[in-house]
């Protein structure tokens, strides 16, 4: 059995050591904010910090992290208020939605590690791929995000509305037939 910490919660997965992290958070932990994308690491959809590092899940494997600690973009905030979440709502980051959990949870190791990046740190730092290329609005962001973290700018969008995060994973909204437009 291999042991770590997800979230602040102590687990133990009866899975092969060798499966990936990606598929043990989102198969048998239900966390499916970790996005599966290309599968060899390259585009970043999958990011997870693991001890304070941006690692992507798929490329790691649950025994090689025995012990550790991981965070993904659930355990971020449960109010959905940590700056970069809220620096990407104010700055009109989110398309399609793919990338931002990945690239939320590279942006938060950044800003851990260097509370003053430079346009230049956030775009090597950040290795993540949009294939919507809100690159300008990402930078902005994870910088209006370093900002508010040093307590230099406040931001004034909220949580966004929607699901509890407590039932995120688990509600399926009903859905309602189309109605026929009246003549």
């Amino acid at each position: 059995m291999t042991r770590f910490t997800v979230n602040n919660q102590p687990v133990q997965y009866r899975m092969d050591p060798n499966t990936p992290l990606l598929w043990a958070l989102r198969d048998a932990s239900n966390l499916t904010g970790t996005k599966y994308g290309c599968g060899n690491g390259q585009c970043g959809a999958c990011t997870v910090d693991i001890d304070g590092e941006a690692v992507h899940a798929c490329q790691t494997t649950i025994g090689a992290i025995e012990g550790s600690f991981v965070t993904t973009i659930e355990g971020l905030s449960r109010e959905r208020d940590h700056p970069v979440q809220l620096a990407w709502i104010a700055h009109n980051v989110p398309q399609c939605g793919f990338c931002i959990p990945g690239m939320i949870m590279a942006a938060s190791v950044l800003l851990k590690k260097n509370r003053n990046p430079s346009e230049d740190d956030v775009r090597t730092g950040i290795t993540n791929l949009c294939r919507c290329g809100t690159y300008p609005r990402i930078v902005e962001a994870v910088l209006a995000a370093a900002r508010v973290q040093r307590g230099d700018e406040t931001i004034a969008a909220g949580a966004p509305p929607g699901i509890d995060p407590a039932d995120a994973a688990r509600r399926v909204p009903a859905l309602t037939p189309l109605q026929d437009k009246p003549k």
